[in-house]
C-alpha cells in the first residue's frame, strides 16, 4: 500500500513541477503590449508541437488568439503572423528594422555570411554577387546547356521498367545538378561531399543542442567537413590558375568581378546555393510528377506542350533559351505545384529594436515567423484553392499579385527563382516526352515541416510509345 501512496505522491510532485515550469515560462514573457499566445516549456518552448502538428498547431493557435500571436519555437521567442497584409508589410520593410531572423541552428550550419543571414549593405553586395551568377544571360549561355546535358544523361537510366523511388531520384537529380553547376563535378569529390551535405540539411531544422547523436551536432560537423573540401578545391584552382566557367569560378574571379567576396563569403554562398536549390528543385519536381499522375488532363496539356517543342527538333537537339520561354504551361505547373504542396511554409524575420507592429509592441531581438502557408489556400486569391489547376497561372497578373509569396517577397525574393524553374522545366521536358509511369501505391506524403514521403514515393517507369 505504501508503494502506491509513494507513486501517487511522485506523480503529483511531477505534475506540480511541470505546472510550475509552464507557469514560470508564461510569466517570464508576460510583457506589456505583446500579442496573446502561449510559450510552452523553458528552453524547448512549443517546438515539439510545432514540428509534429505543423499546420494544425498554427490553426489551433490562431483559432484561440487570432492571426497574430506569440509562441516559443526553434529556440527563441517568436511572433507568428498569418495576416496577408501584415506579412507583406514585414517582408517589404527590412530597412525599418525587420531583418532576417533564422534559427541559430540554421545560422551555425549554413554560415553567418550566407545571403539569408546578412542585411543592409552586406545583403545588397551578396545579392548582387548571386544575381550575377543566375542572370538571364548566364542561364541562357552557360547554365542551360549544362542543365540540358545533365538531365538528358541522368534520365536516360530511368527506363528499365523497374520500380524506382521518385523521391530519391529527384534528390539525386537536384543535388548532382547543383554540384555540376557550381563546379564540384569530379566523382571523387562529389562522392565524399554528398553524404555530408545530407547531414547538413537535416541539421538546419533542429534545436541548437550540441550533444552527441543530435541532428544539430551531425549537421555542424558536416559543415566543418564540407568547409575543408571547398577550401581545398579553392586552393587547387588558385594553384592551377585555370579558368573555370562555373559558379565557383565566377565567384573566385577577381579581375573583372564587380562583386568581390572573400573565401569565407564564397564558401557560405556556395553552401546556401546548394541548400536552397536542392530542397526546392527536388521537392517541386517530385510533387509535380505526383500531381501530374493524379490529374490526367494537366498531364495531357503539359505533354502536348513538350511534344510540340520536341517535334521541331532532331532527337539530339538540346533545350534552348527560346524553348524555355515557350514553356508557358510548364511554368504554370511549377507555380501551382509550389502553391499547393507549399514547399516553403514561411520565412523568419527579427526585430533590431523595440517596435510597434499590428497594434502590439514587439521587443528587440524577437523573431517574427511570416507564415505564408495559408495564403496559398486563400479562397479570394485562388478560387477552389485545393484543386490542382495550373491554368490559373496563365493569367500573368496572378503571378505578379502582391500576395504571391511562393518565392519570397521584397528584396528577399529568391535570386535563383528562374534558375530553379529552368531546371524543373528541363527535367519535366525529358520525363514526360520519354516516359509513362504508374504509382505503386500506399506511399504516405507529409507536408510539414518539409514536404516528403517518409517511406519514399515509388513508381514504375516505362518508355513512352
Amino acid at each position: 500500500m505504501a508503494v502506491y501512496i509513494f507513486l501517487a505522491l511522485g506523480v503529483v510532485l511531477v505534475l506540480c513541477v511541470c505546472t510550475a515550469l509552464l507557469r514560470w515560462n508564461e510569466v517570464r514573457y508576460m510583457k506589456k503590449g505583446l500579442p496573446p499566445g502561449t510559450m510552452g516549456w523553458p528552453v524547448f518552448g512549443e517546438t515539439t508541437e510545432f514540428l509534429k502538428q505543423g499546420p494544425n498547431f498554427m490553426k489551433n493557435q490562431s483559432a484561440r488568439y487570432g492571426s497574430f500571436f506569440k509562441s516559443h519555437i526553434l529556440g527563441c521567442p517568436t511572433i507568428v503572423s498569418m495576416d496577408p497584409e501584415v506579412n507583406r508589410y514585414i517582408l517589404m520593410n527590412e530597412a525599418k528594422g525587420l531583418v532576417p531572423g533564422y534559427p541559430q541552428s540554421m545560422l551555425d550550419i549554413l554560415g553567418k555570411r550566407n545571403i539569408a543571414a546578412v542585411h543592409g549593405a552586406s545583403h545588397k553586395h551578396m545579392r548582387g554577387a548571386l544575381l550575377s551568377l543566375v542572370s538571364p544571360t548566364m542561364i541562357r549561355d552557360q547554365l542551360l546547356p549544362k542543365i540540358d546535358r545533365f538531365m538528358r544523361s541522368h534520365l536516360a537510366r530511368w527506363d528499365d521498367g523497374s520500380i524506382i523511388d521518385l523521391q530519391d531520384k529527384t534528390k539525386q537529380m537536384a543535388l548532382l545538378s547543383s554540384l555540376m553547376q557550381i563546379g564540384i563535378d569530379s566523382s571523387s569529390i562529389s562522392q565524399e561531399f554528398i553524404p555530408e551535405f545530407f547531414k547538413l540539411v537535416l541539421g538546419t531544422l533542429s534545436l541548437p543542442i550540441d550533444l552527441p547523436g543530435t541532428n544539430y551536432r551531425r549537421g555542424f560537423q558536416a559543415r566543418k567537413n564540407i568547409l575543408g573540401m571547398l577550401r581545398k578545391l579553392i586552393e587547387e584552382r588558385r594553384a592551377s590558375q585555370e579558368a573555370h566557367n562555373d559558379m565557383l569560378g565566377c565567384l573566385m574571379r577577381s579581375d573583372d568581378n564587380k562583386y568581390k567576396l572573400n573565401d569565407e563569403e564564397i564558401i557560405d554562398q556556395i553552401i546556401t546555393i546548394m541548400y536552397s536549390g536542392y530542397e526546392t528543385v527536388s521537392t517541386t519536381s517530385m510533387m509535380a510528377v505526383k500531381y501530374l499522375h493524379d490529374n490526367p488532363s494537366v498531364l495531357h496539356e503539359l505533354r502536348k506542350e513538350h511534344l510540340g517543342i520536341r517535334a521541331k527538333k532532331r532527337p539530339e537537339d538540346p533545350i534552348e533559351w527560346d524553348d524555355l520561354k515557350a514553356m508557358r504551361f510548364t511554368r504554370a505547373v511549377i507555380f501551382e505545384t509550389s502553391r499547393l504542396a507549399t514547399v516553403v511554409n514561411g520565412v523568419l524575420r527579427k526585430t533590431t529594436k523595440d517596435m510597434e507592429l499590428n497594434g502590439f509592441l514587439i521587443p528587440k531581438g524577437w523573431r517574427i515567423y511570416v507564415y505564408t502557408r495559408e495564403i496559398n489556400y486563400n479562397l479570394r486569391l485562388y478560387p477552389d484553392p485545393l484543386a490542382f489547376n495550373p491554368w490559373r497561372w496563365l493569367d500573368k497578373s496572378v503571378e505578379c499579385q502582391n500576395y504571391n509569396l511562393i518565392f519570397g517577397g521584397g528584396t528577399r525574393q529568391c535570386p535563383g527563382k528562374e534558375l530553379g524553374i529552368a531546371e524543373i522545366s528541363t527535367f519535366l521536358h525529358y520525363f514526360v516526352t520519354r516516359y509513362r509511369w504508374e504509382e505503386i501505391g500506399g506511399d504516405k506524403l507529409m507536408k510539414f515541416p518539409r514536404v516528403e514521403a517518409p517511406n519514399g514515393l515509388h513508381i514504375r517507369v516505362s518508355p513512352q510509345c
